[in-house]
Order: structure tokens, then C-alpha cells, then sequence
């Protein structure tokens, strides 16, 4: 039976975000972001985050967003899993993550549900709930990054998930990025009609307050991001020996990230405090803050550190992952070849390679040298697209 939620004036004023948060930052930030652009045209509305982040608390919602914490599970190394106590069995996680999805869809009752990046969720965790969504009139929204993998990797992978079957489920699909970077769902063989529900919104911006008259006068530094850190160690051990072989202009800080293998961080922390332009912090939940003051930006290349690249128009140098996805890689070989930033592949950034790479960021041309419409124009795209969606359920319903 289909509900009057949404059709009742046409107003959209629950919206419920799942973000499975198994490895990093990325996914509850992007949440974050979204929400807190729905939420800013329309106060009354509301917007609940579902989030398996183990440092969702660390961050600071808007007004009308909330976010509810899953039972954290561990992305290895090797692409496998385990619950993030080691005492329970990733299976009975799995189990109480899908009962609670269950009892929030209910209490919430949402208009709009929107997934992140797994259309079946962490071990199919979202599929109960899809189906009565649907029919009470709920509408389903699939919201991927720019990239997801390399195309002969994420076609098994979505094929062993059920991913590509359950995509006619999802009204529309939201890409947060545009064709001239990546087609994340180009050589997969989509169900017919999915092709017709895509939508590119551009990337999403950040916001940062202004900076004050001690922060205008502060020597340039260069920001070291590793995201959330968990795969950044050979990212500050490259920037680190580059300091340590020669004489680079700008001091540089590293933001480690909360999940940085603590052993690692402590070694290199000795060697930080050891050289004179050199420091460190573990972790700062505000990083668009220090993005916006820095003269260059050195990174891994994910998808939320790109989006800040962008929006603070910083130089920035990239250094990506390429395992166990090629994302970043793809995403950062992309960028370079549209003039938005430089990249240097890990295996060659030797000490004096990498020390003249980053003596000569600064004076590197920013993203806006390069001018791409609509490349940050994702949050007002995706607020006129939840709008529609809206008014589709309306038109529905009557």
C-alpha cells in the first residue's frame, strides 16, 4: 500500500542516509556533506545517517542531522573483513547491522533513502529494506563516487555481491563527479534501463570559515592528508625521508588520521619531532580548516580529499593507493591529465625525486587554472534532485 508521506504537499522531510563505513573516513563525510546541504533550504527537514564509523562521534551535524552508529567491521588488507571486536563473529555483526537497518526504517519512515556506493549494502544488509520501501512509496536513490575500481575488478565483485541485479530496484542514480573524469559504471553490463536513471551531479564542495588575521599571517606550510590513515604509512614515509635527503622550502604538517597503524605512527612521530620543519597531529575532524590554509597539499587521492583539493583550489600532489582497489589511482591519473593536479606513482617517489616534487607544489598551477563547468557543483544538483525525486513520488501517489 502505497503511504501519503512525501505526496502530502510535496514536501520532502525525512531522508534517511546509509554509509557502510567499513574502512576510512570517506563514506561518513560524504554523508555528512549531503545532509548538511538538505538540510540548509529547508530547516524542517530531516536527515538521519546511518554509519558503521567508529569516529561518527568526532564529528559535529548540523541542525535537523543526526547520525546512528552500526556495530563497526574492519576492511584487511587483503579486501576481507572482520568485526571491529574481535570477540564477535563478523556473521552475527552482520545480522544485528540488518536488524537495527530494519528498526530505524521503520521508526524513521523516510521519503527518500539513499545508498552509498553498495547497492545490496555491507553483506546484502540493505535488501530486506529495500523492497518495502519501494512499495510504501519510499524512493530508493543509489549514490556513487566518481570511482569505484578498475572495471575487470568491480565486474566479479558486483556480480558475486547481486549488485547488478538489484539496480532496477533504485529510481535513480546519483554520480558525485562527472563524465569528463570517470564513467564508474562504464564495461559493466547494466540491466536495461539503468543507463536512463543515471545522473551526474558534478563533485561536492567544502565550506571552511574564513580565516583570521593570525592564521593570514602564519608561515606557509605544505598539509600532509592520508585520509583516515589506515593505508597511509608509505605516503608519510615518502614525505618524511624527502625531508630527511635534502632541504625542502616549506615546513610541512601531517595529519596521520585516526585509523593509522599506531606502531607505524609512533616510529615516524620520533623521526617528525627530530626535524625542524616538520610536525604532526593525529587527527583533526575539521581538516577543511588546514586544507584551506595550506600552500600545497599532498595526498593518497580519495574521493573527499579530491572534493577539498577542489574547493579550496589548492595545489596539490598525489601519491595514490593502488591496492587492494585502483581507485585512486584512477581517479588521480584522470586529474592530472585534465591539468586539476600532480600525481607521482609510490614506487617512484624516491627521497630526491620526492623532495624536488614537493619544493616545487607551492608554485604549481591550482584546479581553477583549469576551469571545468560544473565540476563543484554537486550539492546544489543533488538538493534539486532530491526535490524531483520527491515530486516523482507525489505524482505517483495521486
Amino acid at each position: 500500500m502505497t503511504r501519503p508521506g512525501p505526496a502530502s504537499g510535496g514536501a520532502l522531510r525525512r531522508v534517511l542516509i546509509y554509509s557502510h563505513d567499513t574502512f576510512g573516513l570517506g563514506h561518513l563525510r560524504r554523508a555528512r556533506a549531503i545532509a548538511h546541504a538538505l538540510v540548509a533550504e529547508a530547516p524542517e527537514r530531516r536527515v538521519l545517517i546511518l554509519s558503521g564509523s567508529p569516529v561518527s562521534h568526532a564529528f559535529r551535524f548540523a541542525p535537523g542531522v543526526a547520525c546512528r552508529r552500526l556495530p563497526g567491521v574492519v576492511k584487511l588488507e587483503s579486501g576481507a573483513y572482520r568485526s571491529l571486536g574481535a570477540a564477535h563473529a563478523l556473521d552475527a555483526v552482520v545480522a544485528t547491522r540488518a536488524a537495527l537497518i530494519r528498526h530505524v526504517v521503520r521508526r524513521f519512515d523516510p521519503d527518500l533513502f539513499l545508498v552509498d556506493k553498495e547497492p545490496t549494502g555491507f553483506h546484502g544488509e540493505v535488501l530486506p529494506v529495500l523492497g518495502p520501501l519501494k512499495a510504501r512509496g519510499c524512493r530508493l536513490v543509489l549514490g556513487l563516487r566518481d570511482v569505484l575500481d578498475d572495471p575487470a575488478l568491480l565486474a566479479p565483485e558486483w556480480e558475486r555481491k547481486g549488485a547488478l541485479g538489484v539496480l532496477p530496484l533504485y529510481d535513480s542514480i546519483w554520480i558525485y563527479g562527472l563524465p569528463e573524469i570517470y564513467a564508474p559504471l562504464s564495461g559493466l553490463s547494466l540491466p536495461a534501463g539503468v543507463d536512463e536513471r543515471l545522473t551526474y551531479t558534478g563533485y561536492l564542495r567544502r565550506e571552511a570559515p574564513e580565516a583570521g588575521p593570525a592564521e593570514a599571517e602564519e608561515e606557509p606550510f605544505l598539509l600532509v592528508t592520508p585520509g583516515g590513515g589506515g593505508d597511509g604509512v608509505e605516503l608519510v614515509e615518502a614525505v618524511v625521508r624527502a625531508y630527511e635527503a635534502r632541504a625542502v622550502p616549506h615546513r610541512a604538517l601531517v595529519v596521520f588520521g585516526p585509523f593509522f597503524p599506531p606502531r607505524a605512527r609512533d616510529a615516524l612521530q620520533a623521526r617528525i619531532d627530530a626535524h625542524p620543519r616538520l610536525s604532526a597531529l593525529d587527527f583533526d575532524a575539521r581538516l577543511e580548516r588546514l586544507m584551506r590554509r595550506a600552500a600545497g597539499v599532498v595526498a593518497m587521492g580519495g574521493y573527499n580529499t579530491f572534493c577539498e583539493i577542489l574547493s579550496f583550489d589548492r595545489p596539490a600532489l598525489i601519491l595514490p593507493r593502488v591496492r587492494p582497489r585502483r581507485e585512486q589511482l584512477i581517479r588521480a591519473e584522470a586529474a592530472a591529465r585534465l591539468g586539476l593536479v600532480e600525481t607521482l606513482a609510490p614506487d617512484r617517489a624516491d627521497p630526491e625525486r620526492m623532495a624536488a616534487a614537493l619544493a616545487a607544489l607551492p608554485g604549481r598551477p591550482r584546479p581553477s587554472a583549469r576551469p571545468i563547468p560544473g565540476l563543484l557543483g554537486g550539492l546544489p544538483a543533488i538538493r534539486g534532485l532530491a526535490q524531483a525525486a520527491c515530486d516523482a513520488a507525489c505524482m505517483a501517489a495521486e
